[in-house]
């Protein structure tokens, strides 16, 4: 297959970047990005050197990886890691990720890899998100390139599927690239990370004559990111409310609201950690059954690593006791960690009138609780 035929969904090419750039720098946006990623430094003085950046990696180490920096001392008390040593700069992956913030989950990863020396990976983008000339010339200029949302159309699906799975391996083995995919399509709302084995299957439609060794020629690596305070906590509680009302239809400006929510709400400490990759041999050792059961089989491999690699920080005892309303795990958080999570709490008072409260509540602690049981689950089956 060409490349022409990823036309649609690829990110720049490097000849592009220098025209990209020109429009990211003359937009009317440009000067309030410019003074949040560099407040000491003038807006005349960052758009000259951003019209002079001529590569992806200029523009990603230039303005990318301070933004996240900005980001993280703005808005979080820290970004810790585990597992890199698992991997080489040498290799390339398919980092298959629990998501709970559109924007950061792949983003701050990226610094991750460029302070230990590999190089930035690819990022898959709901189209959804992908509109506006100036997200999309900052989304393709710093790798990132655009998923098809699944459509009431099977087989405009299937077509998108197949065209999505040949790219990814196009990306990682002739482009020698890494890439960073959610583990499910959107942000887990509840707290329970779960891949969706429809990622499996997509991932090997690509090469169908071996499942086996489709899957470890992507070298794939679960990817696991814990928030101190969760990204969009009680946006996402009023969401699922909703829901549970009936069918769910985003607002105008939504997506915006939560990307831009993410940024801007006290995260506290953030963690990631890589697991273990997904081996030939871990592979070879699931039960030969059909196509289907294999894929669960992946599925859930990929949940068990994740799930086992949370961070837990005392807000999900605090929640998983609050909820079952005991004292199980008391001594894994102090009081004034519990009263400063029962302040965070009482946020939701703001809603009380439209929503029901005790719903609402047990929804919200919940999303804190639930990583604890999944933890536990799977902790348990290994």
């Amino acid at each position: 297959m060409t490349t022409l035929e990823f036309e649609d969904i690829r990110p720049y090419f490097e000849e592009e970047i220098p025209a990209a750039m020109q429009r990211i720098a003359c937009s009317e946006e440009f000067p309030l990005l410019a003074s949040y990623v560099f407040p000491d430094r003038t807006t005349e003085e960052v758009r000259q050197e951003v019209m002079g950046y001529k590569t992806i990696r200029e523009f990603q180490l230039g303005v990318m990886y301070h933004a996240n920096k900005q980001i993280l001392r703005r808005s979080s008390t820290g970004l810790t890691y585990s597992g890199i040593e698992r991997l080489s700069p040498e290799n390339n992956y398919l980092f298959v990720s629990n998501h709970r913030d559109i924007m950061l989950d792949a983003s701050l990863m990226q610094n991750i890899l460029t302070d230990n020396g590999f190089d930035t990976c690819y990022i898959t983008f709901g189209e959804n998100l992908m509109r506006g000339q100036l997200v999309i010339d900052v989304g393709k200029s710093n790798k990132m390139f655009k998923v098809a949302r699944p459509g009431a159309n099977a087989r405009e699906f299937y077509r998108n599927s197949l065209i999505l799975s040949q790219y990814i391996r196009h990306v990682i083995t002739e482009e020698h690239q890494s890439i960073w995919i959610a583990q499910r399509n959107g942000r887990t709302k509840n707290g329970i990370d779960r891949t969706d084995q429809g990622i499996i299957k997509m991932s090997g439609m690509s090469k169908t004559k071996d499942r086996v060794a489709s899957l470890a020629e992507l070298n794939i690596v679960p990817v696991a990111i814990s928030y101190e305070w969760e990204s969009c906590d009680i946006l996402k509680a009023i969401e699922l409310h909703e829901r549970r009302k009936g069918p769910y239809t985003k607002r105008p400006g939504e997506d915006l609201n939560s990307i831009l929510t993410g940024i801007t709400q006290q995260k506290g400490r953030i963690h990631l950690s890589f697991c273990e990759p997904i081996t030939a041999t871990l592979l070879q050792e699931l039960p030969n059954g059909t196509a289907n059961e294999f894929h669960k089989q992946v599925a859930r491999l990929l949940d068990q690593r994740i799930c086992s690699a949370y961070h837990l920080f005392p807000n999900n005892f605090v929640a998983h006791d609050l909820l079952l309303e005991n004292n199980a795990y008391r001594q894994m958080y102090t009081e004034e960690e519990k009263e400063a999570f029962v302040r965070h709490i009482s946020k939701l008072n703001h809603y009380k009138e439209k929503y029901d409260f005790q719903v609402l509540r047990e929804i919200f602690l919940g999303i804190y609780a639930n990583p604890i049981d999944s933890k536990s689950l799977f902790n348990h089956d290994t």
